[in-house]
């Protein structure tokens, strides 16, 4: 208590001072209109400044949610998509031959798994991705891995809670695609080079196409779906047997920033393959 006293008594001229200013400030703003309204105009300005910057803050924290959120509307709509597209096929099959049956369970066979990526490699020969989804969020071996961009990958190793993934930057890779709105297909696989690109090959010459063009997987496995991206035409040259084309596809995935991802999982996955297996016996 005396220390404080101490202190009073010596800055007592300096707090005397300070409130004088107050004071005259207080009183200047109170009976002049000007200096009023200069006041309280800085003032807003001030606290909208603000507001402004705990907006931000706090959207940005905000930011993480809001793109799950993004992620899941995303997945449905792809969802929605795969059924709307079948349902044509449906309707085409019908329209070709009224003999055609066609089974309404399809359009409702897959169903997509959120994930996060916990582990990412782009500079090996073989590349694999980790995943923070396992067997208790219905993950499987053989279902694919897609982001927003396009197809990422085929899930190989699965425990309870994670999950291992091929990548498609992968040299022992090959999915089935196809340039958009043909029925050609050819193997595409990872050359090793570039995170970027990969190769198309066993194109036939015959089917017409450009750079620029795009490649979509072509639904002739039972692990990805028909027609989802994977990316557009960069370069095409003839291979060794001059009745086929391999072609540069610029993926549209990138590579180098997988952060979510989603899990294809195709309920007539595991019946589809069973009735293959015993076809080659």
């Amino acid at each position: 208590m005396r220390s404080l006293f101490d202190f009073l008594i010596k800055h007592f001229s300096w707090i005397v001072f300070l409130i004088y200013v107050v004071l005259s400030c207080v009183l200047l703003v109170t009976f002049n209109p000007y200096q009023r309204s200069a006041f309280f105009g800085s003032s807003n300005v001030v606290v909208a400044y603000v507001y402004e910057l705990s907006d931000r803050v706090s959207g940005y924290f905000g930011l993480r949610e809001a793109n799950e959120e993004l992620l899941y509307q995303n997945g449905e709509l792809m969802q929605e998509n795969l059924l709307l597209r079948r349902q044509l096929q449906r309707y085409s099959y019908v329209a070709a031959a009224d003999s055609i049956a066609c089974n309404d369970s399809i359009l409702n066979q897959y169903d997509f798994i959120l994930a996060r990526v916990i582990n990412n490699s782009v500079r090996h020969l073989e590349n694999y991705i980790t995943l923070d989804k396992g067997s208790a969020d219905g993950v499987q071996p053989e279902m694919a891995v897609v982001d927003h961009r396009g197809i990422v990958g085929i899930v190989t190793v699965v425990n309870k809670h994670n999950s291992v993934a091929i990548s498609l930057l992968n040299t022992k890779l090959h999915v089935s695609c196809k340039v958009k709105d043909t029925d050609c297909f050819g193997s595409l696989v990872w050359d090793g080079r570039s995170a970027a690109y990969a190769v198309l090959e066993e194109m036939p010459r015959h089917v017409e196409f450009a750079p620029g063009d795009t490649i979509v997987t072509s639904g002739f496995s039972a692990v990805f779906p028909d027609g989802m991206m994977v990316g557009t035409i960069h370069d095409y040259a003839k291979q060794k047997d001059d009745n086929f084309y391999a072609m540069q596809v610029k993926l549209s995935t990138d590579f180098t920033q997988l952060g979510t991802v989603r899990i294809v999982a195709n309920r007539m996955q595991d019946e589809q393959q069973k009735l293959e297996k015993e076809a080659r016996r």
